[in-house]
């Protein structure tokens, strides 16, 4: 079953929503240099602590190397994090070792057939992968709206020896597709379930059953 995390999650209540609609991991997105839905550490934390054991809060972090990562999760008290940086190896395989007992995704921006390169440099350190639309050369990581190449990632899943979740431009109209052709392990998502800058209900609801119908 493709398992489905809600990113920009801003408040407690927006991590109610999103866990009556079905989702089972949770994106807190720190300081960005862009993108929606940053909020503050202390909001994070908040957030972090209420949610139930079974739920995994992933902390988005800009931070690039393996100590601040570290530390950035200590204080938030999430039970992993999504590095949003194409980070140097070597410091994902000394976060490895910080960290042993937290999950640990790395975001893979995908722009063109290099990303699968980041298999082998990275696939032995971390929990999984995610891949979204970001350009680091301009500044974005992640946040952008906009669907990248998915023969890329189908063929990234396929080759990638852990869990890989799709992120980028997703909605409840596309989400059924994305999981036929790619076959994600998850299904990630923030502003195609938002109105007014909001997380809406009846959304995060015909997103999880689409990817459902799908996955049936």
């Amino acid at each position: 079953m493709t398992r489905i995390k809600i990113c920009c999650i801003a408040s407690p209540a927006e991590a109610a929503v999103a866990l009556a609609a079905g989702a089972d991991v949770l994106g807190l997105v720190a300081t960005m240099p862009s993108g929606p839905g940053p909020i503050s550490d202390d909001a994070i934390a908040e957030i972090a602590a209420g949610l139930p054991a079974h739920v995994l809060s992933l902390l988005l972090t800009a931070e690039t190397t393996a100590d601040a990562i570290a530390d950035h999760v200590r204080r938030t008290g999430t039970r992993g994090v999504q590095i949003v940086s194409h980070i140097d190896p070597g410091e994902q395989a000394r976060l490895a070792r910080l960290l042993p007992d937290h999950e640990r995704w790395q975001v893979v921006h995908v722009e063109d057939e290099g990303a699968l390169a980041m298999i082998a440099a990275h696939a032995p350190h971390v929990t999984g992968f995610l891949l979204d639309s970001g350009r680091p050369s301009a500044g974005e990581l992640g946040g952008t709206g906009r669907v990248h190449d998915w023969a890329i990632s189908a063929a990234f899943v396929a080759a990638s020896p852990v869990p890989v979740f799709l992120a980028g431009g997703l909605n409840p109209a596309n989400a059924a597709d994305a999981v036929r052709r790619v076959r994600p392990a998850g299904l990630d998502i923030c502003s195609g379930l938002r109105r007014d800058a909001r997380l809406d209900a009846e959304l995060a609801r015909r997103f999880v059953a689409a990817a459902r119908q799908a996955d049936g």
